[in-house]
């Protein structure tokens, strides 16, 4: 039984698998690349076209065509295409049903488990979303797992017996970044600290490169406009990513555009191209040096490796400013294949766990169990035995918290619904899970109260703050029936966040005994939604 590993990507996915030799391989798309674009064309109400083909139709059909749409996840956003109304899961769902099938079809194995990476600044929403999106698609997601925590499973895998050692791992995609620091010890992967940006890619050097071009033709043709044409904005899109990629590899690089009979050639240079995007590289450089000094105050002062993942990463700009600013050595490690290669050995551990008598947990395996599993799997005894011993620990992503009204605004005393709001957060970013905050106590604000609504909020931008415009709103719930006493009654609130990034809240008040525990694990879509999705989604032909 063959698990997997998908890298689904913002602008490319990816998808590996362990061979019989005990390797992780990547199972090539249907047009035999390594990675496929995560783009779908909705060719015809019954029909869609996923990979190079949809990218490819975006020129001539751009409102029929979805891309970046894991810049969306976890956002309650909608796509309207024939009629047909999708959401990013549903659209994401459509590319991971046709990276699977192109992988069954390749291996004649048959994709069921499998391990999803995101993101690892993703929130609560955007891990619950993707794991949605796979479901839709009619796989079974043994996990979510970190994209930097996958390219250090990969990198583990290929540097075995070297002790305990600290990576940096930097990973720049096509829309999310993120810095990661992680310590190898033995069969032990954890997460030190992490930081990021999840709207930040190379999706955003393309923006840049655009600009340029089109500044460019309407600099010699004032009179012309050529912005408003999709079609002539769809084919400076696809040339700005080839000019990108290209000049990681060239100093300079011509592009010709024409429009309404007139034609206008430009030049870029690998230097014009670094100064019209210094600002996006700084970006990166301060979100790896908070991390770096996460890193620091928790005893990590040095790096053994910095690795650099993620098609982006190629960029030579990338490594010399790492070593002009940190005096880091970064080296690429498979920028495009790394995750979906740790992803898919990650999977195959999920599953030794799950199918193993009891909890699979890191205990010692009997041979009995070993071998039935073994047998059941269709890999050796010893395999089993590594994969049983594997622990991967990772960190709380953002902070969580909760809405509390500041009773010490003078509004309060007048209006108490006009007073300041603000979120105090109980876990911190970073805190190791599993993670538990003990019992905190808050205090009812008017007499008689006798309910609590409380809110949970994440941390959305990159540094916890406690203005509400800094933070996202993810769920509720009501503790209520609670005796009606003078304002200032305490009641107490536990987060409590596991391995795997579930969320549950307890609320409880002592005196009555009332109390309330509920998970904040789902967003956007309810069970309805999901069947609908799932039902819409598998009526559609797929190719790629």
């Amino acid at each position: 039984m063959t698990t997997y590993g998908i890298d689904l990507g913002t602008t490319y996915t990816c998808i590996a698998y362990v061979d019989d030799t005990g390797r992780a391989v990547v199972a090539k798309s249907a047009v035999g690349e390594d990675i496929t674009p995560s783009v779908v064309y909705f060719e015809t109400p019954q029909s869609v076209v996923v990979g190079r083909a949809a990218k490819n139709s975006a020129v001539i059909a751009p409102d029929l065509v979805a891309q970046l749409v894991k810049r969306q996840m976890g956002l309650d956003d909608h796509f309207t295409f024939h009629g047909q109304d999708h959401t990013p899961e549903s659209v994401s769902a459509l590319i991971l049903r046709e990276v699977a099938r192109a992988a069954e079809e390749q291996t004649g194995r048959p994709v069921n488990d499998v391990v999803i990476t995101v993101p690892a600044y993703f929130g609560v929403l955007e891990r619950e979303a993707t794991r949605k999106a796979g479901q839709i698609a009619g796989l079974n997601v043994l996990d979510v797992l970190a994209e930097p925590v996958a390219a250090a499973l990969h990198y583990q895998a290929l540097n075995e017996d070297q002790g305990r050692r600290h990576i940096l791992v930097y990973d720049l995609g096509g829309g999310t970044f993120d810095t990661t620091v992680i310590r190898l010890d033995g069969e032990d992967v954890q997460v030190v600290c992490t930081d990021g940006d999840h709207r930040l890619g190379g999706a955003d050097w393309d923006e840049k490169i655009i600009d340029f071009l089109l500044r460019g033709f309407t600099d010699q043709h004032p009179d012309l406009d050529p912005g408003g044409d999709e079609q002539f904005m769809q084919d400076l899109a696809i040339a700005a990513e080839q000019l990108k990629k290209d000049l990681s590899s060239t100093q300079a690089r011509r592009h010709n555009m024409r429009f309404d009979g007139s034609v206008v050639q430009l030049e870029l240079t690998r230097t014009q191209l670094e100064e019209l995007t210094s600002e996006l590289l700084d970006r990166t450089l301060e979100i790896a040096e908070r991390t770096i000094g996460t890193a620091r105050e928790q005893g990590v002062g040095e790096f053994d490796d910095v690795l650099l993942v993620g098609g982006m990463a190629r960029m030579p700009a990338i490594a010399e400013a790492l070593k002009r600013r940190f005096g880091l050595d970064g080296r690429l490690h498979e920028p495009d294949l790394a995750v979906a290669k740790g992803a898919a050995l990650f999977a195959l551990v999920q599953k030794v766990k799950v199918t193993l008598p009891g909890d699979g947990g890191g205990q010692k395996v009997s041979a009995a169990a070993a071998q039935q599993v073994a047998d059941q799997l269709g890999i050796s005894v010893q395999r089993v035995e590594e994969m049983a011993a594997k622990r991967v620990a990772t960190v709380v992503p953002r902070a969580f918290g909760i809405k509390l009204i500041d009773t010490s605004d003078p509004v309060f005393k007048t209006d108490p619904d006009r007073a300041r709001e603000y979120i105090a957060h109980l876990l911190t970013a970073n805190a190791p899970l599993p993670a538990d905050t003990g019992m905190e106590t808050f205090r009812t604000i008017v007499d008689n109260q006798d309910a609590v609504n409380i809110e949970v909020w994440e941390q959305a931008g990159s540094v916890a703050s406690e203005e509400l415009t800094h933070n996202t709103r993810i769920g509720e719930g009501l503790l209520s029936d609670l005796p009606r006493r003078p304002a200032g009654a305490p009641f107490q609130v536990t987060f409590h966040m596991s391995e795997t990034g579930l969320l549950t809240v307890h609320g409880q008040e002592a005196e009555s005994g009332r109390q309330i525990r509920f998970e904040i694990q789902i967003g956007g879509l309810d069970e309805t939604q999901m069947r609908a999705a799932s039902t819409a989604v598998a009526r559609y032909e797929v190719s790629g």
